[in-house]
């Protein structure tokens, strides 16, 4: 009997389909993957930005890690919005409960539009009990100042700050270049497992259909992961396919604000072949 390769995705949802669970289940299952889900919190959102989030009980987190977990299992798990440092604490406690190894972090921190989507006190908790359960983080260049203390003005400072994040090569780091200027993009993969640092360049896609790319992306990373790739092919894969799937969802128009990448951009190639 064939057995599925299985993500758990740990994060909010976005009323809007384009980021959260709805973007991780998604990249989870167009990477080939069984996805399942525990939603932290419910996003009121669209393309135009978040209206309001309601937290979801804590109880009721657990008993969806715990369900999910003790049947399903989980061959990699992505982690994405955490809205108080009491979910984080729930969240590092079920992850050393059922000592999952390939947990992607994704600190997602502040929405496309601007909206803070973490309060003040989980980032110290973010950083003291849950990247050191990580065996990747993926931050882009807001969340990792934020991490870093420090600022990150050019491609210059990525080398360093990725290495710096990793805590003493404890944690692998994917840092991601998007908000920087310029017309091509390079993102720093440090792999603190063998000491290396992966330069992953790209185009830069001009293109306001950019919602949920950091979701994504660490989706993309948890589900190769779960296919057994290494971590450096892992992040090659999972870059190769948020870069696809930017040039694919910027043909596109919805709604009137940041609409989301195409997910399915090689399942939309395959209908129209068969068209």
């Amino acid at each position: 009997m064939k057995k599925y390769d299985r993500v758990l995705t740990i994060a909010g949802s976005d009323s809007g389909g384009g980021a959260g669970i709805q973007a991780d289940i998604k990249a989870i299952s167009a990477m080939g993957c069984y996805a399942a889900s525990a939603i932290t919190a419910v996003t009121v959102q669209n393309t135009l930005g978040v209206q309001a989030v309601h937290p979801v009980p804590l109880d009721i987190l657990e008993g969806q890690i715990d369900s999910v977990l003790s049947d399903i299992g989980a061959d990699a798990v992505k982690i994405g919005m955490l809205h108080s440092a009491a979910v984080v604490d729930l969240v590092a406690y079920m992850l050393e409960k059922y000592r999952i190894r390939n947990v992607v972090l994704d600190p997602v921190m502040v929405s496309t539009s601007g909206h803070r989507l973490i309060e003040e006190d989980a980032v110290q908790v973010i950083k003291n009990r849950l990247m050191p359960l990580a065996r990747v983080i993926t931050p882009n260049i807001p969340e990792a100042e934020i991490l870093a203390e420090c600022r990150i003005v050019s491609e210059s400072d990525l080398d360093l700050i990725a290495r710096n994040l990793s805590g003493g090569d404890k944690v692998s780091v994917l840092l991601k270049a998007g908000h920087l200027d310029g017309e091509s993009l390079v993102d720093y993969f440090y792999n603190a497992e063998d000491g290396t640092m992966t330069k992953l360049p790209s185009e830069r896609v001009r293109t306001k259909n950019t919602h949920g790319t950091g979701c994504t992306l660490s989706s993309a990373f948890a589900a190769a992961l779960a296919r057994g790739e290494d971590l450096t092919c892992a992040a090659k894969s999972a870059k190769a396919y948020i870069g696809q799937a930017i040039i694919s969802g910027a043909e596109y128009e919805i709604g009137g604000g940041y609409g989301p990448v195409d997910h399915f951009f090689c399942l939309r190639a395959f209908g129209d072949t068969a068209l």
